[in-house]
């Protein structure tokens, strides 16, 4: 069970962010030229240049931002207590509603926009001290894979990045992708993501 969920929310979140940069191209080429700049022509992504992909790093928090996997977090009070003027019982079962987090306006521009630049000079992170960002939960129960879930979305967004260009097929506009959501223990797209990937072959140098 641990392994499966692990690697659904792990993959969900790859298709989501693939989804928006085949939607956003001027970010898809922006982040090509970072991840290909690094890796160079050998093309194979090592642990220690992780921390290269700046860029790259904003699009996933972006992309963790607007779709978490799992939009439900469930909690319960261990003893009772009163949050702005709601009395909580000891016991209770208390859902905190990341992906409506996510898109407030009180704490985000353009909440509801694709913005990876909102990232790049900011030190906030996803493993739970913000709160603005939560999609693996915070505190005790924050969940325990954090780390090496970001290190698998990071090696494989950066791969299909390095040897791949993207695009819809029957020349459909990329703007126009269909971004429906699928709502159940995890938050999908409604229709899977249908692309055509081009191989990019790297110029050698002489």
């Amino acid at each position: 069970d641990l392994f499966v969920a692990g690697s659904i929310t792990t993959s969900t979140l790859i298709e989501w962010a693939m989804s928006e940069l085949i939607r956003n191209p001027k970010v898809m080429a922006k982040a090509q030229a970072e991840v290909r700049a690094v890796l160079k022509e050998k093309g194979c992504l090592e642990e220690s240049e992780l921390n290269k992909l700046k860029y790259l790093l904003s699009i996933i928090k972006e992309s963790f931002r607007l779709h978490p996997p799992v939009p439900l977090i469930p909690r319960e009070a261990t003893e009772e207590r009163e949050i702005n003027g709601y009395k909580v019982p000891a016991g209770s079962r208390i859902l905190t509603n990341v992906m409506a987090i996510g898109r407030d306006p009180r704490h985000w521009t353009d909440p509801e926009k694709f913005k990876p630049e909102r990232f790049l000079e900011s030190t906030m992170d996803f493993i739970g001290t913000n709160f603005e960002l939560l999609p693996f939960g915070s505190g005790r129960r924050a969940c325990p894979g954090i780390a090496l879930a970001n290190a698998n979305i990071e090696v494989t967004l950066a791969s299909l990045l390095y040897h791949f260009d993207w695009k819809l097929p029957n020349g459909e506009a990329m703007e126009k992708l269909d971004m429906t959501e699928a709502f159940a223990g995890t938050v999908t797209r409604m229709n899977s993501l249908n692309v055509i990937a081009i191989p990019y072959i790297p110029t050698v140098a002489a």
